[in-house]
Formats: C-alpha cells, structure tokens, sequence
C-alpha cells in the first residue's frame, strides 16, 4: 500500500505516537512518502525522515492509496489542499485537540491500521466549496471543506458585505465578516457565531454573519446549489478572505463567489465512526454537574 503523510511539528509528548505510526507501517511493508513540512520541521527528532521520499503541493506522489493526517482538524485541513481534486482518501490522526474530522485517537493507532490494511473501513465523501474569483488568489487552491469567509482587516470599522443568491440580492451585512459554511464547517467557526449544526451530508451551506451589526440578522440555510455572490463596501482599501485556515488580503474591488466544488474530500471511516456520537463527546452535550 502507498501511503502519504502529512503532520505540523511535533511535541515530546506526541512523539511516542508518531514513532509508533511509523512502526506500523514498516511492519505492514508500506511505501511511504511524507510531506516536505512534516519532514523539514521534525528534522531530527524521533523518527528519521531523511529516507523517505518527500512531496509538495505541487508534486503529489501518483496512485497514493491513503494519506494520513497526523494531528488535529487542522492539519487536516492542510492535507486536503495537497490531496485537491485526485480524491485521494485521507486518514486523520488525532493528536491534537478537538478532533471533529480526526477521528482516530492515539490510543487506537494500531486497530485503526489493522482495519485499513484490511480494507474494513468505508469513505466518507464530503461537500467543498469553490470560490470564483476575479483574480486567482489563492494559487490553484480556492476550495475549502469547512468554510468561505470574508473579514474586515482593520480592529475598528466593520465592512458591508452585500449578498446575492444565484443573481438575486438577499441582505447587506454590516458586520465584522460573513462566513459561507459547508455542513462540515457547521461545528466549526460557523458554529462559534451561531449558526446551526447540519448533518454532514446535507445538501445545504450556511450563510453565517461574524458580529453583526443588526442584531436581528441570523444565519441562513441555503441550498448547495446556489451560486453566492458579494460586493464589498470598507472603508479600508482591502480586507481579508479566507478559505479554512488559509487567508489573503484582497483588493475591494475584486469580484467572489462561492459555490459546490466539482470534487469532494474522501474521509475514511472506521467501524467505530458516528456522527451523533461525535457531536455529543466534542461538544459535552448533555453533561450536567447534576449527573
């Protein structure tokens, strides 16, 4: 099996788990390759990378059958922009915090592989959004699996942010920012704002405004078929735009959208994986001192 790897620096007190991936998969006979970041910033720690090829994100290694995420949500995240449209399926390992998209823990490691080298896990196809863009500002990489978000750059001025849904206007936004959400980005910072969580398969996306200035303004459910469109008023030359943790300034008058990515991220899932469970242990639903 091929195998990508891909993962952020590394404490002290995760490297016993990473030395442990890595056993696994010498003893499963694995062809590895590891991400030019993971490699560069881990340089002499635990684990010798010097042997294994290395990858960018623009020389993704042909035919990869997994790619494992070593980390949190975020580092998943990151692992997607090298995946793209290939659909590769990609693996996380949570040694981070919150875990949402990471669903392997560290102390399941060696389970987790007995089931992938076993072919008993299943994929878990999600919606990305694209965004359109006047001018290409994110290289290549203008798609996001948890949201779209347009933010004022300064600390003082909010920005209007007007809104049109397949060509018909909806709202103008005085706020901080205005995020589009997938259903997988409902529990993220959609979620931090006040939007609805949606379950992950839903043909939706959520138009969330981050610290409105009328209060009476509130998330939107929208189908994933819409076109969404914007016009932006600041009173500074440009502002801020961000594709999950990826985020660029951008000249006022350029013109965005966002809609359905023609691709999607492929998650693996193993036997143990539910959503409703998820929800309830990340976010403490139902835990009551009274318990």
């Amino acid at each position: 099996m091929k195998i990508a790897v891909h993962g952020r620096a590394y404490s002290a007190e995760v490297s016993p788990y990473i030395n442990q991936i890595f056993k696994e998969l010498h003893n499963r006979n694995a062809e590895v390759f590891v991400s030019e970041e993971f490699s560069t910033t881990n340089h002499a720690k635990s684990v010798d990378f010097s042997h294994f090829p290395v990858f960018g994100l623009s020389n993704f290694p042909q035919n990869i059958d997994v790619v494992l995420s070593i980390g949190g949500d975020g580092t998943l995240l990151e692992t997607l922009t090298y995946v793209g449209s290939k659909e590769t399926p990609i693996m996380g390992i949570n040694t981070g915090r919150l875990g949402f998209l990471a669903t392997v823990g560290k102390n399941d490691i060696e389970r987790a592989f007995d089931l992938l080298f076993d072919n008993q896990y299943t994929i878990d196809e999600r919606t990305l959004l694209h965004l359109d863009s006047g001018g290409e500002i994110f290289k290549g990489h203008n798609f996001a699996l948890n949201e779209f978000a347009i933010m004022k750059k300064d600390t003082s001025s909010m920005i209007n942010v007007r809104c049109f849904i397949d060509g018909e206007f909806l709202n103008s936004y005085w706020a901080d920012g205005l995020m589009i959400s997938t259903p997988t980005g409902s529990t993220g910072y959609s979620l931090s704002c006040g939007g609805p969580v949606l379950f992950p398969h839903v043909e939706n996306f959520i138009i969330t405004p981050v610290s409105p200035h009328n209060l009476n303004i509130r998330p939107l459910i929208v189908s994933n078929k819409s076109n969404i469109s914007f016009e932006i008023e600041s009173r500074g030359p440009n502002y801020l735009a961000s594709l999950d943790s990826r985020s660029v300034t951008v000249e006022g008058d350029i013109n965005l959208s966002v809609r359905k990515e023609d691709f999607n991220a492929r998650l693996v899932n193993l036997d143990n994986y539910n959503f409703l469970n998820t929800l309830r242990n990340k976010l403490n639903w139902g835990l009551d001192l009274r318990n």
